[in-house]
C-alpha cells in the first residue's frame, strides 16, 4: 500500500469499520450471554441498547478512534514492530477517551461492558490493519541514495556501486572544505546542485524527508568521519523507516555487517535482533523490571534511608548515559560515592577513595543498580546488553577503538557478557571484546543465561558479606 491518499483512504475506513463492527460484536446476544459466563463480567450489566443508543453509541466509538489514530493516517514507511506499539497505544487512548466522554456527558456514555468487551478486539485488530497496509519502501526496483559527510568518498561510492542512485545527501561545509574541485562547489552552489552525475538532495538533517518523499529503499553511508550526531543519527533514520543500510566494504569498521563483503557494499545490520526474538526480549525487560520494582521496593527504602544517615547527601545519583545509535539519556543509581571530584578516567574500586562506607556494599552486591529498572521498563535500556557506558568516559574509550562504537547497535542492559565475566572499566579492550561477542552471540536464550549466571554471582557476594 504505497500511494498517499490510498494509504490514507484505508487507514481512516479501517478504523471507522473495525471500530463499529466491534461495538456490534460486543453487543450481540451470544457474546453478551458468553461474557456473563465469566466471573468478573458477570458483575457488569450488559445494559443493551436501544435502536436509537446503539447507532450512537457506534457513532461515539468510531469518531473517537478516527481521531486518536490521527498521527497513524500519515504515510511514511514504519518498521512493523512500531506500527504495532504505535497502534496499540492508540488504541488505549482511545478507550480512555470513550471513558472520559462517557463520565462526563452520559448521553454518550458506552456501557462498561462493552468498552472492556471492545478493548481486546481492537487492541489486536487495528495493530493487525495497520501493519498489513503500512507503507514500506518500494520492493522490487532499488531506490538509493547516498548519505555521507565527504565528498571524496560520495564521488568513489557513485563511482563503483552498481545500484540505481537517486541522488545524495551531505552537508554544504564539506564542500566548502577544499575536498574537491571548485568548478563543482560553485555548480552546486550556482543551482545547478549536482555532484558526480547526482543530485543533491540536501543536508543530512533532511534525511527523514527524503526517505519519504523519494521513497527510498536502500541508503549506501559514505561517512569518512562517522561521528554520533551524523553518522548514527542516519542509521538511526534508516532503523525507523525500515530502509536498508550498505557502506563501502572499506569502511565498515565502525559498524555491525551481515558478514564477508561479497562485492563493493556489505549490508549494514541496523536492527541485529529478529523480530521474534525482539518482541520477546522486550517482554521479558518489561516483565523483569515491573517485578523487581515490586519485590524490591521494600529494599529499596532500607537503602534510601541507609545513604541519607550515612552522609546526609542525596539518595540517587543521575548520569547521563550513551543508548542505541549514540543517543543519550539520563540514568539514576542509588548514590555509592561521595558527589564531588567525579573523573571520566576510569578507576578501580579498590583505589577510589570516593566510595562512601554503605556504598561499598551497594557495589558490591549491586543493589546500587536498582533505580535502572526504572530505565529498562522505559526502554532505554534492557535487563542484557554492552553496559551503558558516561557520555564522557565514551569520549575517551572511542579515542582508544573506532570499534568501541559497535557497542551502541544494541540497547545497554543491566547486566551483560562483559559484566558477568568482570571485565572492568579500566581494561576497555577486554571490555570491547566481551561486549562485541554478545553482540555477535545474542539471543533470547543467551539472555536468560546471563540473567542467570548474574543471579548466582549476586547470591554468592551477599552470602560471602553475610558470612564476614
Amino acid at each position: 500500500m504505497n500511494g498517499g491518499w490510498r494509504y490514507r483512504l484505508f487507514a481512516v475506513l479501517g478504523v471507522a469499520v473495525f471500530s463499529a463492527v466491534a461495538v456490534a460484536l460486543v453487543n450481540n446476544a451470544s457474546v453478551q450471554s458468553l461474557a456473563d459466563t465469566v466471573p468478573v463480567l458477570s458483575r457488569l450489566s450488559p445494559d443493551p441498547p436501544g435502536a436509537a443508543e446503539f447507532t450512537l453509541e457506534i457513532l461515539t466509538t468510531v469518531v473517537v478512534f478516527v481521531l486518536a489514530f490521527l498521527p497513524l493516517y500519515k504515510p511514511r514507511p514504519r518498521r512493523i514492530l512500531d506500527v504495532i506499539a504505535l497502534s496499540q497505544k492508540r488504541v488505549l487512548l482511545a478507550m480512555f477517551a470513550l471513558a472520559t466522554v462517557g463520565y462526563f456527558d452520559y448521553t454518550y456514555r458506552l456501557p462498561r461492558l462493552t468498552v472492556l468487551l471492545v478493548t481486546p478486539i481492537l487492541f489486536v485488530a487495528l495493530p493487525a490493519w495497520f501493519a498489513w497496509i503500512r507503507r514500506r519502501p518500494t520492493e522490487g526496483q532499488e531506490r538509493a541514495i547516498v548519505v555521507g559527510d565527504d565528498p571524496k568518498l560520495i564521488q568513489q561510492v557513485a563511482r563503483e556501486v552498481e545500484i540505481p542512485l537517486l541522488g545524495y545527501l551531505c552537508p554544504t561545509k564539506s564542500f566548502e572544505s577544499g575536498s574537491v574541485d571548485s568548478k563543482e562547489v560553485l555548480a552546486m552552489a550556482d543551482g545547478g546542485e549536482t555532484f558526480v552525475g547526482l543530485t543533491r538532495l540536501g543536508g543530512l538533517s533532511r534525511i527523514e524527508d527524503v526517505l519519504v518523499e523519494y521513497d527510498i529503499n536502500t541508503v549506501v553511508l559514505a561517512f569518512e568521519h562517522a561521528d554520533r550526531a551524523e553518522f548514527f543519527g542516519a542509521l538511526d533514520a534508516c532503523y525507523e523507516h525500515g530502509v536498508a543500510a550498505k557502506v563501502h566494504r572499506n569502511h565498515a569498521d565502525s559498524v555491525l555487517t551481515s558478514g564477508n563483503a561479497a562485492g563493493t557494499l556489505v549490508d549494514v545490520e541496523v536492527e541485529p535482533w529478529d523480530v521474534q526474538d525482539y518482541m520477546v526480549k522486550r517482554a521479558f525487560d518489561v516483565v523483569f523490571s515491573v517485578v523487581g520494582l515490586v519485590v524490591l521496593a521494600p529494599v529499596a527504602l532500607i537503602i534510601a534511608v541507609g545513604i541519607k544517615v550515612d552522609d546526609g547527601g542525596p539518595v540517587l545519583y543521575e548520569q547521563e548515559r550513551t543508548a542505541v545509535f549514540g543517543e543519550t539519556f539520563d540514568v539514576y543509581k542509588f548514590r555509592s560515592m561521595v558527589p564531588k571530584g567525579e573523573s571520566s578516567t576510569p578507576v578501580e574500586d579498590a583505589k577510589n577513595n570516593r566510595i562512601t562506607d554503605i556504598g561499598q556494599t551497594l557495589r558490591r552486591t549491586h543493589l546500587d543498580e536498582i533505580p535502572q529498572l526504572w530505565s529498562i521498563l522505559r526502554g532505554d535500556m534492557s535487563v542484557v546488553g554492552p553496559r551503558a557506558v558516561w557520555t564522557n568516559e565514551e569520549m575517551l574509550l572511542e579515542d582508544e577503538s573506532e570499534m568501541w562504537r559497535k557497542r551502541w547497535f544494541v540497547k545497554p542492559g543491566l547486566t551483560g557478557l562483559a559484566q558477568v565475566e568482570g571485565a572492568k572499566s579500566t581494561d576497555p579492550a577486554e571490555k570491547l571484546r566481551l561486549d562485541l561477542e554478545y553482540v555477535r552471540r545474542q539471543s533470547f536464550g543467551y539472555d536468560v543465561k546471563m540473567v542467570l549466571r548474574q543471579v548466582w554471582q549476586i547470591m554468592e557476594e551477599v552470602t560471602s558479606i553475610a558470612r564476614s
